[in-house]
């Protein structure tokens, strides 16, 4: 029986529930707490916004290093612009300073595309030059400064004090995506019945709409009951989350639904067959790099928005988080296979780890010998799976 189940997905929402609870217990109820769940969310998102686009960058075969190199140059550049205009006028508003910056990305990540594609040499090369190449050059864009202030109002796109969207508009989210999800399941059903297909049991299609309402309530009822400041209000769901949950959505509706997407997984499956039905390989590849490098510089905004400046140390081994999500939640490094699901869960599943050990007061060299370890281990399922798969 088809139950439409990601297996992995599954198992790797259990093992997430798992470390939580044990996590919790070690921390003395600190862990889950709403201001600490609060806090994840918004940390996890960064790493999240880019888990998404890492996910088609290794379904198609590649590998992109240079992602926290990215956000780097990209934060500063969007953070100089704020707060020191054209020539020092300061006449940059915020949002325009993010669309250069978003615009910036796109270009950076195209140009890498465009050696990999065009040039034949390989992602890896590139993208580690491009992560030395960003980097330094985030710290020659204002000379190695901090730059700030940047805009006051910029900084609810970072989830301070301001930065989330209330009790109200979040039950009233909560509920408009449980009642999407039960509409695109019940269409489901009936695209199934009019092919032809027999569709799942109704029970099962009720039980998944359940846990998504379960999940879905219980999230937005934990950010509610963080308060803002001096107030008996909750602070509801952070702004960071609700600009992953979009590039997640959109980017999973290319990758899904989109003629784009299906070529991206068949050129992860097998290039050469790729090229021989006439999937123009390059120019998908070119895109593939250049939605990446948007996304770094998106995760760019977050990032400057909460720290309330720009630093050249921003996003420094964020590509190590990133690609460890991406396979952690289900994409093979072998290619043609990927989940901008599982990714969002590994993206969680990653920061929790770094979250719980620093509230147990583990060290940095600590933190990143966990990070390793558990990259390692998820590659090693990943081949041990694709080996039984093969076998089979």
């Amino acid at each position: 029986m088809q139950t439409g189940l990601d297996p992995r997905t599954l198992g790797l929402g259990i093992a997430g529930l798992g470390i939580w609870l044990l996590l919790d217990f070690a921390s003395d109820g600190l862990f889950l707490s709403p201001r600490n769940l609060y806090n994840l969310a918004v940390q996890s998102s960064v790493v999240g916004v880019m888990a998404s686009g890492m996910v088609l960058v290794i379904t198609a075969r590649h590998i992109d290093l240079s992602v926290g190199s990215v956000l780097a140059v990209t934060g500063m550049v969007i953070a100089l612009l704020q707060a020191e205009g054209v020539a020092g006028s300061g006449l940059w508003t915020w949002p325009a300073a993010v669309a250069v910056g978003l615009v910036a990305g796109a270009v950076i990540g195209a140009s890498q595309g465009w050696w990999v594609a065009y040039r034949a040499v390989p992602a890896f090369v590139v993208t580690l030059g491009g992560l030395l190449v960003f980097r330094g050059a985030a710290y020659l864009v204002a000379d190695g400064r901090t730059v700030a202030p940047l805009a006051a109002s910029f900084g609810a796109l970072g989830g301070g004090v301001a930065g989330s969207i209330g009790e109200t508009a979040s039950w009233w989210l909560g509920v408009a995506a449980i009642a999407g999800f039960a509409a695109v399941t019940a269409r489901a059903r009936t695209a199934e019945r009019r092919h032809g297909f027999a569709p799942r049991p109704r029970w099962l299609d009720a039980a998944r709409v359940a846990a998504v309402a379960l999940a879905v309530g219980g999230f937005v009822a934990v950010m509610n009951a963080y308060p803002r400041p001096q107030s008996d209000l909750g602070r509801g769901i952070p702004v960071p989350v609700l600009i992953w949950i979009a590039s997640a959505l959109v980017v999973a509706l290319l990758f899904r639904a989109t003629r784009f997407g299906r070529y991206v997984s068949a050129i992860g499956g097998n290039p050469q067959a790729a090229v021989r039905a006439g999937i123009d390989v390059r120019r998908v590849t070119l895109g593939v790099f250049a939605l990446m490098g948007v996304l770094a510089a998106l995760a760019a905004v977050i990032t400057t928005a909460r720290l309330g400046a720009g630093t050249n140390s921003m996003g420094t081994l964020a590509e190590l988080n990133v690609i460890a999500a991406a396979v952690i939640g289900g994409t093979s490094l072998a290619g043609g296979r990927g989940s901008i699901a599982g990714a969002a869960l590994g993206a969680v599943l990653m920061q929790s780890l770094e979250n719980g050990m620093v509230l147990l007061g583990a060290s940095s060299a600590v933190r990143q010998i966990a990070i390793g370890g558990v990259l390692v281990a998820a590659v090693w399922v990943d081949v041990a799976s694709r080996g039984r798969s093969e076998a089979a």
